[in-house]
């Protein structure tokens, strides 16, 4: 692979200076180990004599040091330097944008010496830089696709509304199109923002003792209109002793969107239950539904934001409900685990602390 020069050089490691310093310090040794040596073997003849015994020798010392100094440079510039040049040639085109950059092992043998080792980390940290340069421009291009569609419901009912030709309840069912696909906007909007705060820990976790078995029943209320449109058979099993300390209002949002999940997901005539019980010093809460369930590949994928599992069923929302809860429950040190299989049914077990502090979970 060959490795261009950057025009930002304007200067060498070695300069003709520091080669000058090297090749004086080479004849330096050399002669004064030939002068020692003539002293001690050559004890017959006077300092005349030895004199000029050395000054012969000198042209071979000055022939030896240039060949030793050239020496030096050529494994200084092709040995020593050129693994420093392959990572200057890859950072550059990191810097460039080009997070595909791998570079080569140098060694043949299999093992592995400090170059090695920092080609080994440069290359996984492109790999994560492509990873992050992926999601942000899916993240983008999901971003527009959400904006996209309610504002261009907006636009088309609000030209339709300037014909003169509407009669009234025509007018008001485009008006109340508009008025739904401007919540929809709104909520998008708000849930981005939210997710957001969220990513960067821009939000202050309170810690306040409080019953969960309270909250998920005022949570699990606020849906009553849908299942019981839904003609859905809805079963809690909660402990009414569970007190944890932690941030209620972020764990509204966590429970209300499990449960407004599983009531979206199951059909109608279905069962959603919810249980609460303590196990050990954590809160353990379980919220499970009679739908359409998942395979492994949408098992893995429904806490990235924007994912739907079943985007034929999921009329509303827009795939950041369960993102907000991973990282919610990153911030409470709280823990999250999915058993799902298809035509079954899917199983949200969710496990917090009850009493923040302790050490974070990954969510599995």
């Amino acid at each position: 692979m060959r490795y261009e020069s950057d025009p930002r050089l304007n200067t060498k490691t070695l300069s003709l200076r520091n080669y000058l310093v090297i090749f004086l310090a080479i004849v330096f040794v050399c002669s004064f180990c030939t002068g020692i040596y003539i002293i001690q073997y050559d004890t017959d003849g006077n300092t005349a004599d030895k004199v000029y015994t050395f000054l012969p020798s000198l042209a071979y010392i000055l022939f030896i040091s240039t060949v030793v100094l050239f020496l030096f440079a050529m494994i200084h510039n092709h040995v020593i330097m050129q693994p420093v040049r392959r990572l200057s040639e890859a950072t550059r085109k990191v810097t460039q944008g080009d997070f595909s950059v791998i570079i080569p092992p140098l060694r043949r043998d299999g093992k592995k010496d400090e170059f090695e080792l920092l080609y080994e980390d440069f290359n996984a940290m492109t790999a994560e830089l492509a990873s992050t340069e992926m999601l942000k421009k899916d993240f983008i291009a999901n971003v527009s696709h959400e904006l996209k569609t309610p504002l261009a419901v907006i636009q088309n009912y609000a030209t339709i509304l300037q014909s003169n030709e509407l009669n009234e309840s025509e007018q008001r069912e485009y008006a109340a199109k508009i008025a739904d696909a401007a919540d929809r906007l709104s909520i998008l909007v708000s849930n981005i923002l939210q997710i957001s705060r969220l990513e960067n820990q821009k939000i202050a976790v309170s810690s306040k003792p409080y019953n969960l078995s309270e909250q998920l029943c005022r949570c699990a209320l606020g849906f009553e209109q849908v299942w019981e449109e839904k003609e859905i058979s809805f079963e809690t099993d909660l402990d009414q002793n569970i007190i944890v300390g932690s941030d209620e209002e972020l764990l509204d949002i966590v429970w209300n969107n499990l449960i407004s999940n599983a009531l979206k997901f199951t059909p109608q005539g279905g069962t959603v239950s919810i249980t609460a019980k303590r196990e050990d010093n954590r809160a353990v809460v379980t919220v499970n539904d009679t739908g359409c369930g998942m395979d492994s590949k949408e098992k893995r994928h429904i806490f990235d934001k924007f994912y739907q599992a079943d985007p034929s069923r999921a009329t509303k929302g827009n795939g950041l409900g369960l993102a907000m809860v991973k990282e919610i429950l990153i911030l409470t040190d709280g823990s999250i685990f999915v058993d799902s299989k298809p035509g079954e049914g899917s199983s949200f077990r969710v496990s917090i602390p009850l009493q923040y502090g302790a050490a974070k979970n990954a969510v599995l």
